[in-house]
């Protein structure tokens, strides 16, 4: 009996060292680290007191498991490690309730084992916002698109196009006019055009359309859906993005979840009409107080007044006039991201 604790200590003591290790180094999430090692700290305490007894009892030599190991598993992505030491250290636990009746401390094992299924699913959660992190990492020139300034759709198509060569590398699809059958047909041609780009497809306002087009994600105002509920509805991996005013609604939007927020306006732009622009200083405190937080300020940027925005400490913008309207979207937008590149990280 003490060779059978022993071992399923060691076993899940060692699982919970390799996920604490995922969440510190990898995760970077010190809550759930700490989380982690309290319980490992919890389980090794769990039977000290007869420390010697199960030392005692070890027998590597004669354990025909060790004689005959399995070969290893190769798992070569972070998800499958979190997944097999997850169910290594359940399936120990159970055997440490199941086995340790004379201990005194089953209910501790189990206990732990409920235990660590939330700290399983705290674990995947945080491997999402990782993925979804790096998919935003880097980029910085985010454009709206605006197709009542043209003529036909091959003509607006052309400009997203230019617009994509010039260096946009997130497009987001906002038609508020059209029918949905017409916002599917386009949507479609520019989600192409993304996809040869190496550019992120977020669709304005419509969860039902992100879905139909298995866009990367959705971007939301403070009127539309719950940012949690479109997050029920999208698959794992979306983006969620989420406009915001001012500083409340910027907190609120990182408490809810959001991987990214629009900042602004920052100046007065016909996009958004009647609404008074929120002025470089908002920028100014989202680039000091949410540095970790991907932000795009939004609203009458142009050349000629970016770099009163970066000067905020803002590194990434979103527009609409300033490139589909200009001359050559390409032109335009490559002056948008040479200065953006030029201001660093």
């Amino acid at each position: 009996m003490n060779r059978i604790l022993d071992a399923n200590l060691n076993r899940a003591a060692e699982a919970l060292r390799v996920l604490e290790e995922s969440a510190r180094f990898v995760l970077a999430d010190a809550s759930l680290a700490a989380a982690l090692r309290d319980a490992r700290h919890r389980l090794c305490r769990s039977l000290s007191a007869r420390s010697d007894e199960l030392l005692a009892a070890r027998d590597t030599c004669n354990d025909p498991g060790a004689a005959t190991p399995s070969a290893p598993v190769p798992r070569h992505e972070l998800a499958e490690i979190i997944s097999a030491n997850s169910k290594r250290l359940q399936q120990a636990l159970r055997v440490l309730a199941e086995y340790g009746a004379d201990t005194g401390v089953t209910a501790g094992f189990e206990s732990l084992r409920y235990e660590a299924y939330t700290l399983e699913q705290r674990l995947h959660m945080g491997l999402k916002h990782l993925k979804k992190a790096a998919l935003l990492a880097g980029r910085r020139l985010y454009l709206v698109t605006n197709s009542d300034a043209f003529g036909d759709d091959a003509a607006f198509l052309g400009a997203v196009e230019s617009a994509l060569r010039g260096g946009v590398d997130i497009l987001q699809l906002r038609e508020k006019k059209r029918p949905v059958r017409e916002i599917l047909r386009l949507g479609a041609e520019l989600r192409r055009l993304c996809a040869g780009a190496n550019a992120l497809f977020i669709v304005n306002d419509r969860v039902d359309v992100a879905l139909a087009l298995e866009a990367d994600g959705v971007h939301l105002g403070q009127d539309d859906m719950e940012l949690s509920s479109a997050r029920r509805l999208l698959p794992d991996g979306a983006i969620i993005g989420l406009s915001t005013h001012e500083p409340k609604q910027a907190l609120a939007a990182v408490e809810s979840g959001a991987d990214y927020i629009g900042v602004g306006p920052i100046f007065a732009t016909p996009t958004k009409p009647g609404r008074a622009a929120a002025g470089v200083d908002y920028a100014r405190w989202v680039a000091e107080n949410l540095p970790g937080k991907p932000a795009f300020a939004i609203g009458g940027i142009h050349p000629g007044n970016l770099p009163d925005v970066l000067a905020t400490g803002a590194r990434r913008v979103a527009v609409v006039r300033s490139v589909m309207n200009a001359p050559s979207p390409e032109i335009a937008a490559r002056e948008l991201r040479h200065q953006l590149d030029m201001a660093g990280v």
